[in-house]
């Protein structure tokens, strides 16, 4: 890994958040949804990363990508519940118990 998003290559960090033009990208909805002129959203979109991610948090993201679940607020993961009617927290490991 790097230190500094804009010294990873392959990253879009240069374009977003440094205004490096290329003919890659195409600024999407949410990208645009950061600032209405260009200096604002390179500015909201580098604050984006100011901030470190500590590790329990990598850990919960970890988990959730590999598991296939949803992470954040209870409140989220049941509205996710009602509206893709898909379980997103992990089940019980192992058979279902036969009743009788």
């Amino acid at each position: 890994m790097v230190e500094d998003p804009g010294d990873y290559y392959w990253s879009s960090y240069q374009c977003n958040a440094l205004g490096k033009v290329s003919g890659l990208l195409n600024p999407h909805k949410e990208y645009l949804a950061l600032g209405k002129s260009t200096d604002e959203r390179l500015n909201n979109y580098r604050e984006l990363f100011r901030h470190h991610v500590d590790e329990e948090m990598i850990t919960d993201i970890r988990e959730a990508v590999n598991k296939g679940i949803a992470i954040g607020s209870e409140g989220f993961k049941e509205q996710i519940e009602r509206r893709y009617h898909r379980r997103v927290v992990p089940g019980k490991a192992g058979r279902p118990r036969i009743e009788g």
